[in-house]
């Protein structure tokens, strides 16, 4: 028999290390899916109220791509760069960096974009309509952590962790996704100058250069060069933010990294998310009952309120059943049920394939799916985690 000693804990205590880190970025991240969401509502009553200016508000030329693409390729790419630096901190400082440990978000993460991925398939099959097959993989990081901020204040930091653990690794098996299968023909002289802009930044890391005025022409030159190569050009920012520095010198009371997050973060919630959550959630609502016909429709709802949980939460069971690793005294199966609802809540990044999968009337019936059923696993999660946080403030009142 197994000594309990010998069982490891897969979901690590955060408060060593990387506590006040983990804090700190789920506290700033909440009020980033706020205003998401207030963008997002904003698109929504605009694109049906007056249909004719938000699609001229879209479509305005600002110098060479329009509005809409701005955001999508350069706003996104922000939001990116974050999740670079977000998923290299983890890998080396935070919950990633011991393999025991992050067996399990990682197996999550994975089934979590398998589960919903089979279920789009399974529902269009015989269709035209596969090629939307990633759309309900995706867990929106500031919505999900919105939502837990919201309604889980008792539940223990270890959910905390792991949620973003989850959402990080999810985030980067979309981004290869996107990468291998939704971009357009590759331009290999444009690609290699992408290449050589990422080698001169990593060289202006290696050689400790600090200014500003180093790196912006070279991180904007690396996206140009990214866009035009025919990769999605927010690549470009995840490939920036896997190259900067996370281990702070002697000389240094914080890494690049860290000193580039407490800057960036609030650019990237504050504004990057909120304007492509303005010019990419205005759907116009004119299906009605139709819309509840519509094979994409049914695929994306089922894959995100569904095949999100289910994934999530099988991942989870298979590490703990068939390895060593087991639940913390602290957690138990119904609080990992309502952070595997939350990981259904998809928006900003299936928001991003919608685009990328459809360019006919079939994208807006897909974003449509993607605002119901992210609405649903929010609505969904936060009755059940509210009612685990009054169960786990009560257990610590009477401790």
């Amino acid at each position: 028999m197994t000594s309990p000693l010998a069982r490891r804990r897969f979901l690590p205590d955060p408060g060593h290390g990387e506590s006040t880190f983990l804090g700190d970025l789920l506290r700033s991240e909440s009020v980033g899916g706020s205003v998401a969401l207030i963008a997002a509502g904003i698109a929504l009553l605009w694109a049906n109220l007056a249909s004719g200016s938000y699609a001229d508000l879209r479509h305005l030329d600002l110098g060479p791509l329009d509005l809409e693409h701005w955001a999508a390729d350069g706003a996104l790419a922000l939001f990116f760069f974050v999740a670079g630096l977000e998923l290299k901190r983890e890998l080396l400082v935070g919950s990633l960096r011991r393999p025991a440990d992050a067996a399990v978000p990682i197996t999550a993460a994975v089934c979590g974009v398998a589960f919903p991925a089979v279920i789009y398939v399974i529902v269009n099959r015989g269709t035209d309509n596969l090629v939307g097959w990633a759309i309900p993989g995706a867990t929106d990081i500031a919505f999900a952590l919105a939502v837990l901020a919201v309604v889980g204040s008792a539940l223990p930091t270890q959910l905390r962790a792991y949620l973003l653990t989850l959402a990080v690794v999810d985030d980067l098996i979309v981004i290869v996704i996107i990468a291998v299968f939704y971009s357009s023909s590759i331009h290999l002289l444009w690609l290699a100058g992408a290449v050589l802009g990422a080698a001169a930044y990593a060289a202006l890391q290696q050689a400790r250069i600090r200014t500003s005025l180093c790196y912006l022409p070279i991180a904007a030159a690396t996206w140009w060069c990214m866009y035009q190569s025919g990769v999605h050009a927010t690549i470009a920012g995840v490939v920036l933010g896997l190259l900067t520095r996370v281990l702070p010198d002697p000389d240094e009371s914080r890494s690049p990294a860290e000193r580039l997050e407490h800057r960036l973060v609030p650019l990237s919630a504050g504004l990057a998310v909120p304007l492509f959550a303005l010019l990419s959630a205005g759907v116009v609502l004119e299906g009605g009952s139709r819309l509840f016909h519509d094979p994409i429709v049914w695929g994306i709802l089922l894959g995100l309120v569904i095949g999100k949980p289910v994934g999530v939460l099988g991942g989870t069971w298979l590490v703990t059943r068939f390895t060593r690793a087991e639940l913390d005294d602290a957690i138990r199966w119904r609080d990992l049920a309502g952070i595997a609802l939350v990981a259904g809540v998809g928006f900003t990044v299936s928001l991003l394939v919608s685009d990328l999968s459809f360019s006919d009337d079939r994208r807006e019936e897909a974003k449509a799916a993607v605002l119901l059923g992210s609405m649903i696993s929010a609505l969904a999660a936060g009755l059940l985690l509210s009612r685990r946080n009054r169960w786990h403030r009560t257990e610590d009142a009477d401790r």
